[in-house]
Parts: structure tokens; sequence; C-alpha cells
């Protein structure tokens, strides 16, 4: 394993972690999008189902885990424990616009036509727009809270610092997967704006807004 997978795995963690104890810590889901976190559970559900089918190392299993554990344990205290902080009203991106194209994709365009393949196809597509309703949510917001901030930009990092893995497994091991690319290059396309705000803004005591 590469530095850059290493510190892509570390920043996506860090993300997780940072909004779980967000939520924990102000007992509130505020500014969080319920609808991105369930794609995100959906996402880490459909990729890691190869935990029962094959072993890579323990690293890798144990990572798996806790992303699909702390993505359900999110969406458990949004939608159930600190369900009356959570803002539906403006959390109202339509996820079936995303999950129903990005399905029908992963049937289309895949390594192999098999049950598994074609789920973690359907994962990697979903990931990279999954974000999208809590950028929405933002921009209906106009404003995002700092810690929420911080989660974000971690999260963008995780799949900046991905995109140069590939870069790196594919100069060194001659290894390329077009699929993981195109779809890390979307997701960090998404992310754009938001980098920019975060260091003009966030980093320099301010709140952030985006365009609405």
């Amino acid at each position: 394993m590469n530095i850059f997978r290493l510190t892509g795995d570390l920043s996506h963690l860090a993300a997780i972690i940072i909004l779980l104890l967000k939520i924990w810590k102000t007992r509130s889901c505020a500014g969080i999008s319920g609808k991105s976190q369930i794609l995100f559970a959906l996402v880490f559900t459909t990729r890691y189902l190869d935990l029962i089918t094959a072993f890579i190392s323990l690293y890798n299993t144990s990572m798996k885990v806790i992303y699909i554990g702390c993505a359900y344990a999110t969406v458990y205290l949004i939608y159930v424990k600190f369900k009356a902080t959570y803002d539906g009203n403006h959390d109202t991106f339509r996820a079936e616009f995303l999950v129903v194209p990005v399905g029908g994709l992963a049937f289309l365009v895949n390594h192999d036509f098999a049950p598994l393949e074609i789920l973690w196809t359907f994962s990697i597509y979903l990931e990279s727009v999954s974000i999208l309703p809590q950028l929405f949510m933002i921009s209906k917001t106009g404003e995002a809270e700092t810690i929420t901030t911080h989660y974000l930009f971690f999260l963008g990092l995780y799949r900046a610092l991905y995109l140069i893995n590939w870069i790196w497994r594919f100069y060194f091991e001659g290894f390329f997967d077009l699929i993981a690319i195109v779809a890390g290059v979307v997701q960090t396309i998404l992310y754009c704006d938001f980098f920019y705000l975060y260091v003009t803004k966030v980093l320099k005591g301010k709140k952030l807004s985006l365009p609405a």
C-alpha cells in the first residue's frame, strides 16, 4: 500500500469521525444532510459485500467494517436519536435522481457482468455524487457550521488523494481502473468550489457559504 492510499483512507476516516463527534457532542444533526448519509451507507454496503467472500488483510477488513458501522451509526443518529434536530425542510435534494441513473449506468458500464461486480461499480458511481444533497442543503441554508466544513474538507481530501493513488499505481504497478478514475475525477470536481471557499474563508476564521 502506498502513502497516498493510506493518507486517503485516514482522511476518509477523519471525516467520518468528525461528523459523528459533531452530532454526538452537540446532540444535534442540524446542517447535516441525512440523504447524503443514506447514500454513503448504500455506497459502503454495496461496495463491501466481498467481506463475506474474500479476505485481503486485517487492515482492509477492519476499515471496511468501520466504514459500514460508522455510516449506519450516522444514519441512526440523524433519523432516530436526534431526529428532532434534523432539518428535513432544507434537505430536499431528490436522491432518486442519483440512485436510478447510477444504477442503470452500473449495469451498462462495468468490468464484468456479475452481481458483486455490478454492485461494486454502482458504489463507485454513487459515491462520486453522494455529496450533492449535502452541498445542495448548504446552498439552500446559505452557510455551514465550521465543523461541517471540516468534515467536507477531509472527505474531499480523501478523494483527491485517491486520485493520486491511482496515478501512482499506474506508473509503478501498471494498474489502471478507468471506472474508478473517472468517478474520482467527477467527485473531486464537485468539491472544487468548496475547497476554494474553505481555504479563502474557513481557514481565515470566516463562515462558509455557498451561492444559492
